[in-house]
């Protein structure tokens, strides 16, 4: 397949490629250790490519990847490929592993069956491992038997399919619950909203409008991780910080659920600042690996049994790590059901909107408006964050 042009673009893992020929994309390219890595990988696989802004069907395919990314529901199966140089079996197997919907996973094996050809099992996992359109084709959606990830042969290797997967909300045998009731809410949505809407007549009307409260949880398969990805985040937007994050979570190619502590504390400064760290930042992880190490950050089944005031108290002794840090893990990881991040702007601007202010109050206005709000003020914060939404759009 031969390529006109490329181009590079930032996602939830990293900096991907595109490359692009006259009967539609040539290639997809998952993101290298560097930015540079990226670019001279596209350059081999397509020499006679120009990097280039790409044609409108081009630019439209690398929105909807990038929102997939995201974690947004994208379908991508209408993305123009060029097929012409891939082999009539592989491009059946493409084709199949196209029909997989975001958030869903097969087997090698049921993808060779619906190929009617069974026990080719090996041959559709050959065929994936040579996918040139990764994303689009979506092999990372194709696990081994029994739910095991099986392969992958991007740079990450397992630990960019499990990133990939996560984002998307598909489950593997890779993860695991941590706690009992790991991955459910720890209160009964209805109740919650029939609370606010006997005690709060326009939350009642904001819950009209939004429709059902969708709150859906992280899998992070530590508290250590969980903090760590919070303190990449931090000040960004959520697309430079996922393209950030992706760069930290390719300097450890082994660690198949994103780094530990061990693994910040053996990398050089360099190293960490090197996949776009402030230096604020470096000094924040290796505070969070320390304490870690030592045991003084509890594992999510010991954070499952603390109350919120006390994981925020020991939480909040971690350099970097302030209060609303803490109140994300505890409404996004743990599901707890009565957080108010009265902080937060997005709150504060829903607030705003829906109370009809003029100016964005105080934190202390919504704190005090929300007494009211309790047991389930978590639910009450998640519906002002799309009021807020709304309001931007």
């Amino acid at each position: 397949m031969s390529a006109e042009g490329f181009t590079l673009f930032d996602t939830g893992i990293g900096r991907c490629g595109v490359a692009w020929g006259g009967r539609g994309i040539v290639g997809v390219q998952l993101p290298e250790a560097r930015d540079t890595d990226t670019h001279a990988r596209l350059l081999r696989r397509f020499p006679g490519a120009r990097e280039a802004a790409p044609p409108p069907a081009v630019e439209r395919a690398v929105e909807d990847m990038t929102a997939l990314l995201r974690g947004e529901a994208r379908d991508l199966s209408g993305i123009v490929l060029d097929m012409d140089a891939v082999p009539s079996f592989h491009r059946r197997v493409y084709e199949a592993a196209r029909a997989i919907p975001p958030g869903s996973t097969l087997s090698y094996g049921e993808i060779a069956a619906r190929l009617g050809a069974p026990g080719s099992a090996r041959a559709v996992g050959q065929a994936l491992g040579r996918n040139p359109f990764a994303i689009i084709v979506p092999c990372h959606r194709v696990l081994a038997a029994g739910g095991r990830t099986g392969g992958f042969t991007a740079s990450g290797g397992v630990t960019t399919k499990l990133r990939m997967l996560a984002i998307e909300g598909a489950a593997t045998n890779a993860q695991q619950a941590l706690f009992d009731g790991d991955g459910r809410l720890d209160f009964d949505p209805q109740v919650a909203v029939r609370h606010l809407r006997a005690v709060e007549p326009s939350l009642g009307r904001l819950i009209d409008t939004v429709g059902p409260f969708a709150l859906e949880l992280k899998r992070t398969p530590s508290l250590f991780g969980a903090l760590a990805e919070a303190i990449v985040y931090q000040q960004l937007t959520g697309r430079a910080a996922a393209t950030i994050y992706g760069r930290v979570c390719a300097l450890f190619p082994r660690a198949h659920q994103g780094p530990t502590a061990a693994h910040v504390l053996r990398a050089s400064d360099a190293k960490l600042r090197g996949a776009g760290l402030s230096r604020a930042k470096v000094l924040a992880l290796r505070d969070l690996a320390k304490r870690a190490a030592a045991g003084e950050v509890p594992s999510l089944a010991d954070a499952r049994r603390m109350d919120d005031s006390a994981l925020v108290e020991r939480l909040t002794q971690v350099r970097g790590i302030g209060r609303w840090t803490v109140e994300m893990l505890l409404i996004f990881r743990l599901g707890r059901p009565d957080v108010l991040p009265a902080d937060d702007y997005g709150v504060r601007k829903g607030f705003a909107t829906v109370f009809r202010r003029r100016e964005v109050p105080p934190p202390k206005d919504v704190a005090r408006r929300g007494e009211r709000w309790a047991p389930y003020r978590t639910v009450a914060a998640w519906y002002l964050w799309r009021a807020a939404e709304r309001a931007a759009k």
